[in-house]
């Protein structure tokens, strides 16, 4: 039995030279890390036809025994057709992965033996997310739920290991498995990919990260968060202010000089003990070494989730990047101090403390002219403003953007209670 793809939207959007085009459409599903023992496994979806198997574990999976067959495949919901052929002996298989209300209907000698329309109401469904960044993955969590209430399914849950406790403790009503497999009615694999791919239905340089949860997992509803309760008390009692000053590319980075060192100090002067929670002390990326400031209280180390998330719930605030720490702050409830400037303020979670000079090159990870490459400056690679996005971001822009926050917030910093 051979293999054919077969994608929902016209695959002169992905593939400029038709003459090899199932090798292309193969090549674009490398993004996904089980993609050979998903094109592989086998389709348990009984339909009643000898040979004729369906399910939805890595997008539309079908399987047509040798004969008179025709396949047609639809959009349920406005009947768009995708895919209309005579095949035989084949596994057709979708190249889109995001939620489709697809529409399978197959003929024998011209009359119509089957036909279902993807419906997961009672369903068993997996949504396996391989996500790596801590950020993808924390942004996506409310949408999990989300997604089982609207689509009134039985829903489980694969995460990164790292990531279980924290979901479990924030989502106890969401089962989680271990196990990878593909006797689900569906199973679905969110990705964040920047550029025109088909394994997701918008390229996300365009939509908030929220808002692309919701197109991949085909919802018109905003979730409610999950209320983070510490389970642990803090690790001091006088008030601290968080920092993260490392992320996973040298690009996130601020890198206005001594930058970093300025803002302790001017944290310290307020009275606050300065906790750095990174992984790393130090990391050095590109010829570029980031560093812990100097006074800022070292309290790097390869920590669980869950116990960074309880030191941010109790911190008065956190200062950092677009990291996956600003994420876990966020998701806490942590008022955030985002130094960041390589992105549109609308991209990541909404903050009334995002720190960017706009009167500078910036913004390039949301421009789709941009062929986007980490770590490399699109613009400026090579130049004296490379990077200016951020380097040209001041210590005294962070400072009022503390300060914007200390009175939004009605906090004292320690130094003045004496006089409160």
């Amino acid at each position: 039995m051979r293999t054919l793809f077969f994608c929902a939207r016209d695959v002169r959007d992905y593939v400029r030279d038709e003459s090899d085009v199932q090798s292309s459409l193969f090549e674009r599903m490398k993004i996904y890390r089980d993609r050979d023992s998903a094109l592989t496994a086998p389709i348990v979806g009984e339909t009643g036809i000898e040979g004729l198997r369906l399910d939805f574990n890595f997008g539309l999976r079908l399987d047509v025994p040798a004969g008179d067959f025709r396949v047609v495949i639809s959009d349920g919901d406005s009947g768009q057709i995708f895919f209309d052929e005579n095949i035989s002996d084949v596994r057709l298989i979708s190249v889109e992965k995001h939620f489709i209300r697809w529409q399978v209907d197959v003929f024998r000698g011209g009359m119509k033996i089957f036909s279902h329309k993807l419906n997961l109401e009672g369903r068993r469904v997996l949504i396996a997310c391989r996500l790596t960044g801590m950020g993808d993955i924390i942004s996506l969590l409310a949408y999990l739920r989300a997604f089982r209430d609207f689509h009134r399914c039985r829903l489980t849950i694969h995460l990164r290991e790292y990531m279980r406790e924290f979901a479990a403790h924030l989502y106890p009503d969401l089962p989680q498995t271990d196990a990878l497999t593909f006797d689900s009615y569906a199973t679905y694999y969110p990705l964040m990919t920047l550029g025109n791919y088909p394994a997701v239905p918008l390229d996300i340089r365009n939509e908030p990260m929220e808002r692309a949860h919701r197109k991949i997992f085909g919802l018109n509803v905003l979730p409610r968060r999950a209320t983070f309760k510490p389970t642990s008390p803090p690790v001091t009692d006088e008030p601290y202010v968080c920092i993260g000053v490392q992320a996973s590319t040298t690009i996130k980075g601020w890198l206005y000089p001594n930058g970093w060192d300025i803002v302790v100090d001017y944290l310290r002067r307020l009275g606050y003990r300065v906790f750095c929670i990174d992984k790393h002390a130090t990391e050095t990326n590109d010829g570029r070494t980031i560093t812990m400031p100097a006074a800022a209280e070292n309290f790097t180390g390869d920590y669980t989730i869950m116990h960074r998330a309880n030191m941010l719930a109790h911190a008065e605030f956190f200062v950092g990047l677009s990291s996956g720490l600003a994420w876990l702050a966020h998701a806490v409830d942590c008022p955030v101090v985002m130094v960041c400037g390589f992105s549109q303020d609308w991209f990541e979670f909404h903050t009334p403390y995002r720190v960017a000079n706009r009167l500078v090159c910036n913004g390039c990870l949301n421009d789709v002219r941009v062929n986007f490459v980490w770590n490399v400056c699109p613009y400026h690679h090579g130049t004296e403003r490379e990077l200016e996005c951020q380097k040209k971001i001041s210590p005294r822009q962070v400072i009022n953007a503390v300060e914007q926050l200390i009175i939004d917030r009605g906090l004292t910093p320690p130094v003045l209670k004496n006089f409160a």
